[in-house]
C-alpha cells in the first residue's frame, strides 16, 4: 500500500493512465486499487480527482475501442481466443453472450465491476455490430461510474487507508507473501475446479467425418445446437436441419425428441463443454444415443460440411440467404452432398 501510494505520489497521472489502459487491453493491474489511492490522495489535495478521472476515463476509452475494432473485423475468434485463456473458458463465453442477449450494450454500464467481463464486453459489442456511437456512449458511461466509485471510495476511507498502509509497512514481505499464497490458492482451485467440470464430461464424442457419413447413408440423426442467441447471430450458419436449443433451459426443449435415434450435439464452445452439459442432460432423461460433435461448429465448417443460415435467428430480415456450401466432407467419405440428395 505505502508503495502504491509512493508511485501514485510520485509518477501522478501517467500512471494511472498506463495502469487503466493497460488493464483495459487484458492486463492483470490494478487499476482500480490505484484509483482508490488517487481518491484518497485527492481528498487531502495532494492531486486532483477531476483530472485522475479524464485521464482515467481517456485510457478505458482508448483500450475498449481497440477491442471493439477487434470484435467487429474477427468476430466470434476473439472471443474464443480470450476465453480458450480463461480459467473457466466455457463460461466465459457462454456467461458473457447470455448477459448480452439480456442486456445488450448497457452491458457495457457494469462491465468493470465484473471480473472477466470487462475485457470480453467490447469486442462481443464489436462482433454483434453494435453501431460506434451507441458502444461509445454506453463504454464511456460505465467508464465514469466505475471511475466515480472508486474515486469516492478513497475519499470516504482515507483515514482506514492509511491506518493499512501502516500495517502494511510494518510487516512488509510476510504481508506480500501472504497476497501472493492467496493468489496462488486461487489459481489452484480454478485450475481444479476446470479440470473436474472437464473431467465430469467426458464422453465419447463423434467426429465430423463420421457425422457426414451418417447424413450421407440416411440415417437421419437428430441434430441440437446449443449456441447462445447472441453466437448464432454472430455466425448464423447452422448444420441443415439442426434445432436450435436455449443452453439456460434445455429441459424444455426435450419433449418429442426421439429416444431411439443418433442425437448429435453442438456448439461453438471450447472444448465443445456446453454440448457436453447438454448431452449429459439427455443422457440422464433416458437417452441412449447422445455424443457431442467434436470440434463443435467450427470442425464442421473447417472440414467442407454443408451448412445453411437461419436467418430467423442470425440475420437481418430482408437480407438474402446464400447457398448452402457443398460439402467436401461428404464427398471425400464417397456419399453424396445435400445438393445431391435433393436432386
Amino acid at each position: 500500500m505505502q508503495d502504491l501510494i509512493r508511485l501514485t505520489n510520485q509518477y501522478g497521472l501517467l500512471l494511472i493512465f498506463a495502469a487503466v489502459l493497460l488493464e483495459s487491453l487484458g492486463l492483470p493491474l490494478p487499476a482500480m486499487p490505484l484509483l482508490i489511492v488517487a481518491g484518497a490522495l485527492g481528498a487531502d489535495g495532494a492531486i486532483s480527482p477531476g483530472a485522475v478521472a479524464a485521464v482515467a476515463l481517456s485510457g478505458v476509452l482508448l483500450g475498449d475501442v481497440a477491442w471493439y475494432g477487434a470484435g467487429r473485423r474477427y468476430g466470434s475468434r476473439v472471443l474464443k481466443t480470450l476465453c480458450r485463456i480463461s480459467l473457466s473458458p466455457d463460461s466465459c463465453v457462454r456467461q458473457t453472450e447470455t448477459l448480452y442477449d439480456r442486456w445488450g450494450g448497457r452491458m457495457l454500464l457494469i462491465a468493470r465491476f465484473v471480473p472477466g467481463l470487462s475485457t470480453i464486453a467490447p469486442p462481443l459489442a464489436g462482433a454483434m455490430r453494435l453501431r460506434i456511437d451507441f458502444f461509445l456512449a454506453y463504454s464511456a458511461a460505465g467508464a465514469f461510474i466505475w471511475i466515480v466509485v472508486s474515486l469516492g471510495i478513497g475519499m470516504l476511507l482515507k483515514a482506514q487507508l492509511a491506518v493499512a498502509g501502516t500495517y502494511l509497512a510494518r510487516f512488509g514481505s510476510l504481508a506480500l507473501v501472504g497476497v501472493a499464497a492467496l493468489f496462488l490458492a486461487f489459481l489452484a482451485f480454478k485450475w481444479w475446479e476446470r479440470r473436474r467440470f472437464y473431467n465430469a464430461l467426458r464422453m465419447a464424442r463423434i467426429s465430423v467425418e463420421e457425422l457426414g457419413r451418417l447424413i450421407g447413408a440416411g440415417s437421419d440423426p437428430v441434430i441440437l445446437d446449443v449456441r447462445s442467441a447472441a453466437a448464432r447471430r454472430m455466425d448464423g450458419r447452422k448444420i441443415p436441419g439442426a434445432r436450435a436449443i436455449d443452453i439456460e433451459t434445455p429441459e424444455q426443449h426435450l419433449h418429442g425428441l426421439p429416444k431411439n435415434r443418433e442425437i448429435v450435439v453442438y456448439c461453438s464452445c471450447p472444448s465443445e463443454a456446453s454440448a457436453a452439459r447438454v448431452a449429459r442432460l439427455l443422457m440422464d432423461h433416458g437417452f441412449k444415443h447422445v455424443r457431442p460433435l467434436a470440434g463443435g461448429i467450427d470442425a464442421w465448417i473447417l472440414a467442407g460440411g454443408d451448412v445453411e443460415d437461419d436467418k430467423g435467428e442470425a440475420g437481418a430480415a430482408g437480407e438474402a440467404t446464400p447457398a448452402p456450401l457443398t460439402s467436401s466432407l461428404g464427398e471425400a467419405a464417397g456419399t453424396p452432398t445435400a445438393g445431391e440428395r435433393a436432386a
